[in-house]
């Protein structure tokens, strides 16, 4: 077993930490500091076949557990499913004392997140991220939510953890493509604050795909390391946090426009990476040779660079609809060259739609 910690501080004087590590889900007692004596459990059934019972004798002996299941994909991120978490909590009989714990990927941690914090007013919240994706990103930071069928995570709160534990030991389960999927979010942080991690990654890749513990240790405590800075910085995304949305508002829109099931988040993010990439060179922000490597990076680690079936200027009417736009305006994150980004509600929209019928077309 390993084990790092790593903290988000605010200022405050809120913190909690991100354990992370390996059989961290084997370690009798983790999770003591944490949670109280009642716990309600939110997973779907893949990620609590894997994962349950160990959970629930390791790190929740003597202590009343419930379970509730949800299903498994972004098309389950509803109301419906919020409200099927508090149908539980009432049924079970949970108090404020209660310990709600997110067993799963992203939807899984987004929308018991979204429980926990409206339930009594907010009760406490563990992360057991189960996906490389929420172990880097989603898990961190607080942001919970459900999807309206106008746009992505329209309807949410920000929430912090009490702690968040990341076994990169769950990722031997993960389904490749899924596992893949991850990875777009952690070339993102290379991408937005550190060069030299983007060059660490371009060596590195081949390590990451065969799922190696030491590297992936290593990509999880980096990208932790750079979100937690941003959202210390930036709890409500008022300005700096921003950054984090790079390649996401092209993302969300593509996703909505194709359903929830053409792509799996971090491909609809890659595809939005890609083509800020290539419009931030037409605006001239960011050398042709760099939007290279990060399009050659994201193809080795067998990501889509390119959206497939979406019109644009649809595509940039659902961007409009994102709750990052300001004052009826897009905002972008373009990057300034690699590990750097800057955020603007300035660029054309015609700009905007030929970047995105462009790479359409190269799909």
């Amino acid at each position: 077993m390993t084990e790092e910690r790593l903290a988000v501080r605010f200022a405050d004087g809120r913190s909690y930490p991100i354990v992370l590590g390996s059989g961290l889900l084997d370690t009798d007692g983790l999770l003591d500091p944490f949670v109280g004596s009642q716990v309600l459990v939110v997973s779907n059934a893949t990620v609590a076949g894997h994962y349950l019972d160990r959970v629930r004798r390791r790190l929740f002996a003597d202590r009343a557990v419930d379970v509730v299941l949800v299903g498994d994909g972004e098309r389950f991120k509803t109301l419906d499913t919020y409200a099927s978490i508090l149908d539980e909590l009432i049924a079970k009989r949970h108090s404020r004392a209660t310990t709600v714990v997110a067993l799963g990927g992203g939807v899984v941690g987004d929308v018991a997140g979204f429980a926990a914090a409206t339930y009594q007013r907010g009760v406490a919240l563990v992360q057991i991220p189960t996906t490389l994706l929420a172990q880097v990103d989603s898990s961190v930071g607080g942001k919970t939510a459900v999807n309206h069928a106008t746009g992505k995570n329209l309807i949410g709160a920000f929430y912090q953890p009490r702690a968040v534990i990341a076994d990169v030991d769950v990722l031997a389960t993960l389904p490749e493509r899924e596992f893949r999927a991850g990875l777009a979010e952690v070339v993102k942080y290379g991408v937005i604050a550190d060069a030299r991690f983007f060059a660490w990654l371009e060596r590195s890749m081949d390590a990451l795909l065969r799922r190696e513990p030491a590297p992936l240790i290593t990509a999880v405590r980096r990208s932790c390391e750079i979100k937690a800075d941003v959202v210390a910085g930036d709890e409500r995304e008022q300005g700096l946090r921003a950054i984090l949305n790079f390649g996401h508002t092209f993302g969300h829109a593509i996703e909505a426009e194709t359903g929830y099931d053409a792509y799996l988040h971090g491909e609809a993010v890659a595809i939005g990476m890609a083509i800020a990439a290539s419009l931030s060179a037409r605006l001239g922000s960011m050398p042709e040779a760099e939007v290279e490597r990060l399009h050659d990076l994201l193809r080795r680690a067998g990501l889509p660079v390119a959206p497939s079936g979406v019109d644009a200027h649809a595509v940039l009417t659902t961007m409009g609809m994102d709750k990052k736009a300001l004052d009826g305006r897009i905002r972008l994150v373009l990057c300034d060259g690699l590990g750097s980004v800057s955020v603007t509600a300035e660029t054309p929209t015609g700009m905007i739609v030929e970047a995105i019928r462009e790479a359409a077309l190269n799909a």
